[in-house]
């Protein structure tokens, strides 16, 4: 007789549905796999067999076939294990196989029976709501605690294999166990905290207003990492969409995401990292960090530190709003609609153009410093702004400014002019016409941008970006039309 299990198998962020076919049969005391599987699948028997027996439930006495089906879908990880336990006990009637044919099972087996968390619950328990034949998902019970606010399948979380098993013979359903503690309320970093710097301030409440990447240029000590870290608290919290997203990506990698927790990501990785670490990749195909900041900000610190061939990996990025990572025979495409910050000194020693410092570097190391960062990955930054370094007094006697919660209303207000005009999309993604209808140029605007475009010998591409954030300030300001202060100020943001 052969026993099928229904289970499956992460590639990226998706989960691809796996038909396990268990067949057992008098002979040698053996386990045989086909069906592309990796070293830890192989590696399962051992597990399987000791954590039977650790349990009190009947090992295999024969020789044991599993054929993993589709037969050209490589199978990875740890988290067939249960599924394959349960097969192996249907086979001697110990496990019903015509309910445990109505299940996906997922698991991790430890040797003392218990079932481990893994990687891509998320993703699995959506594979198994999909499939009409399935009435739910049995997967560990601490990822059935992480996931179950965000699907809608009937899911049986489990502790022990033997609480599978007891649920598939009598439908005795296992404590879940206490729920994860709520999500302390996070500290905001205030933007009122940061004194002096009123046009990068500006800048960044633009930035957030349309989701447009920064670029802050200044020395060290200017309050470029203060603007950095406190943009965050000037988006929206995410939608369920966004959350669902977000989720998937850290359910892929086993970091969940609590339920509870709205904010947007903030990523921001050390300037030695490298291309598989930013982008994604690795031996097994995992995102990287621009996925882990979808829907919130990349912080890039010390830009031109970073390796250059990382860098320029990035501009596909912020052009397409995903990361594709080729490898052979396989493309894995991952989301990264990420808002990227970057910050840098003006040179190695940071004080070229100080008031009073004196900068030591020489005009031939300036010029290498300044060209690890290509122009074709600046031109597409969309906002960039030069900070000075702060007077002492300010830090005293200078205003403080908006703080975050009434900086993020303003930003609220202005996102919500542009979903309602752009059908749904923030200024950012426009293109083309798009960027006129809704909200022309008037006459003076017209030419300021004309002008500009000549004496700067912007790109096409800088041109239409200097339109989105001309509208995104007028969004600010509330006026339908965009005029030529506006224009005005998107065209200070591309002067270096």
């Amino acid at each position: 007789m052969v026993i099928e299990v229904s289970t499956g198998t992460l590639h990226g962020l998706d989960a691809r549905a796996v038909r396990a076919e268990i067949s057992q049969r008098r002979g040698i005391k053996r386990f045989t796999y086909i069906g592309l599987p990796t070293a830890v699948v192989r590696e399962s028997k051992d597990r399987i067999v000791r954590a039977l027996d650790s349990a009190g439930l009947p090992c295999p006495g024969g020789d044991v076939l599993i054929s993993l089906a589709p037969a050209d879908l490589r199978k990875e990880g740890g988290a067939l294990d249960l599924a394959l336990a349960l097969g192996v006990l249907a086979t001697q009637r110990v496990v019903p196989p015509a309910r445990l044919r109505r299940w996906l099972v997922a698991g991790e087996l430890a040797l003392t029976g218990a079932v481990r968390p893994i990687r891509g619950g998320l993703a699995l328990a959506r594979l198994a709501g999909a499939d009409e034949r399935l009435e739910g998902a049995i997967l560990p019970a601490e990822t059935c605690r992480d996931i179950g606010p965000f699907v809608q399948t009937d899911l049986v979380g489990v502790h022990h294999v033997t609480e599978a098993v007891r649920f598939l013979v009598d439908g005795t359903r296992p404590d879940p166990g206490e729920a994860p503690p709520p999500t302390p309320p996070a500290i905001v970093p205030d933007l009122a905290d940061v004194r002096g710097q009123a046009v990068a301030k500006r800048a960044l409440l633009v930035a957030a207003a349309g989701g447009h990447s920064v670029l802050m240029v200044g020395p060290p000590g200017a309050g470029k990492s203060m603007l950095a870290r406190r943009l965050p608290g000037l988006l929206p919290p995410l939608d369920d969409a966004a959350a669902l997203e977000c989720a998937l990506i850290g359910s892929a990698v086993g970091r969940p995401r609590h339920p509870a927790d709205r904010r947007p990501p903030f990523r921001a990785p050390h300037h030695t990292v490298s291309r598989a670490g930013l982008l994604g990749g690795g031996a097994v195909l995992a995102p990287g960090e621009v996925s882990f900041a979808h829907r919130g900000v990349l912080f890039l610190d010390e830009l031109p530190e970073f390796a250059r061939h990382v860098l320029e990996s990035l501009r596909e990025c912020l052009e397409t709003r995903e990361s594709v990572v080729a490898r052979a025979g396989r493309v894995e495409r991952f989301p990264a609609a990420f808002q990227l910050v970057a910050a840098m000194n003006p040179c190695p020693c940071g004080f070229a153009g100080h008031p009073t410092r004196p900068c030591v570097c020489d005009p031939g190391h300036r010029d290498r410093y300044a060209r690890r960062i290509s122009g074709a990955l600046r031109d597409r930054i969309d906002v960039q702004v030069g900070l000075g370094p702060v007077d002492p007094t300010a830090l005293e006697r200078a205003p403080a400014g908006p703080a975050t919660p009434e900086a993020a209303a303003h930003v609220v207000r202005a996102r919500e002019r542009q979903v309602a005009r752009n059908d749904g999309r923030l200024n950012r993604s426009l293109a083309g016409r798009e960027l006129l209808d809704g909200a022309p140029l008037d006459t003076d605007a017209l030419e300021l941008l004309r002008a500009s475009a000549r004496k700067l010998a912007l790109s096409a591409r800088a041109y239409h970006r200097v339109l989105r954030v001309a509208r995104t300030v007028a969004d600010l300001e509330e006026n339908d039309s965009i005029g030529a202060s506006a224009i005005a100020e998107a065209v200070g943001y591309r002067v270096r």
